[in-house]
């Protein structure tokens, strides 16, 4: 998912990530998978001495941004985190592993070949207006997923018989591997294997949908929205309604750093994510900074003809940049600097990415790019990047422009105000541009995906046909080595290429009292499942004392 601009912070970091894959049962054939079923695990429940009496208004304030809440087509980190209260699909994310736990689905089972999925739905499943969530709502859902045209997740769908092409506009919804057999069960006909399906379903993407916007599926219902201020009351419809104890739940926005750690020393504000001052803080054992599973980088947009005769898209010319660019100085002020696009994590293998700068062969690299392609030497080459009217990404553009000017490369610098920046990608007629992952579930193929070529998360344009062989080899995959080992091979293909500049991975920032509050946990993703929230009694340690 997208993410907001992150602020800078004095600390170490560490982050450590253990992937854990969903096991799936593999009973049956693809005619008759009918066996023996996988029953999910129930979702990790409250203590039982949560005390109802202190339970009230859960106030969060975020950083300002447009809220279109609209599950097919959100991308930031901040909506997905709103999103997490009011939508749920077939799963939901554990608020701790980020393993899939049962939201609308109660099991599924697995055809020998690993291409049917069969799903039963629980059958107290219901909207928030009481309409019960059947199969055939499920498959609306997906479809009207795939025919949303700003819909940036459905191309993960495209190990689904049909999706891709309906999608494109090329067949029709019947075609699509979907099968509603009855009111609660419902069938997912793939063109591969995919292991990783039920960590892309617990993505609110794949949310059930109501026709009426304003009916959720989730533990919250919104109640007010208006600029700058959101309420949710709990949904009394959601099927596990029980287990949610928080009554209501507002949403502030608001940038001013010092106002927001005042509301949260005043008490006004329960949690605050990323605009605070941490100066300003009382209680500074409420800070919680973490790495996150992500990357800021840098990416070349190609033109996406095959007959471009741009520089750019072609991989000896920006080879003969990365070489040149001041790695040292880029990331200065990283406090987790990305040397590599995927960060490093559990068992990944590694990676040869970006590390050091050779002026003199950046200069025989351009060399021997402009002689092939029938440049001469002094042609001046042009490079447009487009930035985010920050201070931070106007130095990193000018530090480029300085590194590459010896390379006969022209910069010149575009400034584009933030709330317009990710919307005018598309449209842009720039050649480089700056991007912000953050992983939708604890897999490298959550950022590899970002470069399949006719993806719809791919906003750089860039294809090629092995990177998106590996990537489907990998999710077919069933052993973890394997599979690992097919997404770390494509990385390297897409640094070799010079597509990307990695960065530095992302730090977030949390304000939230953990000694009162329950159901948050720091995790890679960090998103925090809004229904696991409660309040609990705040245990006072007092220093021993010693009488005479």
């Amino acid at each position: 998912m997208l993410n907001k601009s992150r602020l800078l912070f004095a600390c170490v970091i560490t982050c450590t990530l253990f992937l854990q894959y969903l096991p799936a049962q593999e009973d049956g054939n693809a005619q008759e998978p009918n066996q023996e079923t996988e029953t999910l695990p129930e979702p990790e429940k409250a203590p039982a001495a949560v005390d109802a009496a202190l339970q009230r208004n859960f106030t969060i304030v975020q950083s300002v941004h447009r809220n279109g809440l609209n599950p097919h087509t959100a991308s930031y980190s901040s909506e997905a985190q709103i999103l997490s209260g009011l939508f749920e699909g077939l799963f939901s994310y554990d608020p701790v592993t980020l393993d899939p736990r049962p939201a609308v689905a109660v099991d599924y089972h697995l055809s020998r070949n690993k291409l049917r999925w069969t799903f039963t739905l629980r059958d107290d499943a219901k909207f928030s207006n009481g309409e019960p969530i059947t199969a055939d709502t499920v498959k609306e859902s997906w479809l009207g997923l795939l025919a949303n045209p700003d819909a940036s997740y459905a191309s993960l769908f495209d190990m689904v018989k049909g999706a891709k092409e309906f999608r494109s506009g090329k067949t029709s919804r019947d075609d699509v591997g979907i099968i509603v057999r009855d009111e609660k069960t419902i069938v997912l006909q793939l063109v591969s294997p995919a292991s990783h399906l039920p960590r892309i379903l617990c993505h609110h993407a794949f949310s059930v949908v109501n026709k009426d916007p304003s009916v959720t599926s989730g533990a919250f219902v919104i109640s007010e929205n208006t600029d700058k201020k959101l309420v949710m009351t709990k949904n009394k419809n959601y099927w596990d309604a029980d287990n949610v104890y928080i009554p209501q739940i507002t949403v502030i926005q608001s940038d001013d750093v010092k106002e927001n750690a005042f509301m949260f020393n005043t008490g006004a504000a329960d949690w605050v994510a990323d605009a605070i001052d941490i100066n300003s803080m009382l209680a500074h054992n409420s800070i919680r900074i973490h790495a996150e599973y992500g990357t800021q980088y840098l990416f070349f947009k190609n033109s996406g003809s095959k007959d471009s005769e741009s520089p750019w898209d072609n991989p000896d010319f920006r080879n003969a940049l990365l070489t040149a660019v001041p790695w040292a100085d880029l990331r200065k002020g990283s406090f987790v600097p990305a040397t590599t696009f995927v960060y490093p994590i559990g068992n990944y293998p590694a990676v040869n990415g970006f590390n050091y700068t050779d002026s003199l062969e950046a200069a025989d690299l351009m060399k021997e790019a402009r002689e092939k392609a029938s440049i001469p030497a002094d042609k001046e080459l042009p490079l447009v990047f487009a930035v985010i009217d920050t201070k931070y990404m106007i130095e990193e553009a000018e530090l480029l422009k300085k590194a590459w000017e010896p390379l006969g490369v022209a910069v010149s610098i575009e400034k584009i105000p933030a709330q317009d920046y990710l919307e005018s990608i598309a449209d842009r007629k720039a050649d480089l541009f700056s991007y912000t992952w953050i992983g939708d579930f604890a897999d490298p193929l959550a950022m590899l995906e970002l470069f399949r070529g006719n993806s719809t998360l791919n906003p750089s344009r860039w294809s090629n046909t092995e990177f998106d062989s590996l990537l489907d080899k990998a999710a077919a995959s069933s052993s973890d080595e394997e599979h690992l080992k097919l997404l770390s091979d494509a990385e390297q293909l897409l640094l070799d290429s010079g597509e990307v500049l990695p960065v530095s991975h992302p730090v977030s920032l949390h304000a939230i009292d953990l000694g009162s509050t329950g159901g948050w946990s720091v995790n890679a993703l960090d998103l925090h499942p809004l229904k696991y929230l409660y309040f609990k009694h705040k245990t006072v340690k007092i220093p021993n004392l010693v009488l005479r």
